[in-house]
């Protein structure tokens, strides 16, 4: 096994077939966090402008995060995850210990899909 299946991790990494944050959440974030504050950044296209201190990604029609490919519960992947937000990078995913993976929970009963549960 290896050190992340140590950490509580599935063998194989559920959130590559779920993406419900993605469209169950806004992400909203402090505005420097964009590529027109800080190198390699958040590509400030797109994102779109919340307030005086903070940004958002764009969403779709379809309400997914602009960043999203793929089909949620089936196939995702996001198209800037080495450039992602802070709020994205610190999402609790919901084999989380404690109640830090109940947005993740949550996020997945709005999508009709199952909960996770951490592993034996």
């Amino acid at each position: 096994m290896d050190r992340q299946q140590h950490e509580g991790m599935p063998e194989q990494n559920p959130c590559l077939r779920c993406g419900a944050c993605c469209v169950g959440w806004r992400a909203s974030f402090y505005w420097a966090e964009g590529d027109d504050a800080v190198e390699g950044g958040v590509p400030a296209r797109l994102t779109v402008r919340v307030d005086i201190f903070r940004r958002a990604m764009r969403r779709r029609r379809n309400r997914h995060c602009v960043a999203l490919q793929g089909t949620p519960g089936l196939r995702v992947a996001c198209a800037i995850y080495e450039r992602r937000p802070s709020v994205c990078r610190n999402f609790q995913t919901a084999w989380a210990e404690g109640p830090a993976g109940a947005r993740c929970h949550e996020a997945r009963t709005r999508l009709g899909l199952p909960p996770f549960y951490h592993p034996p």
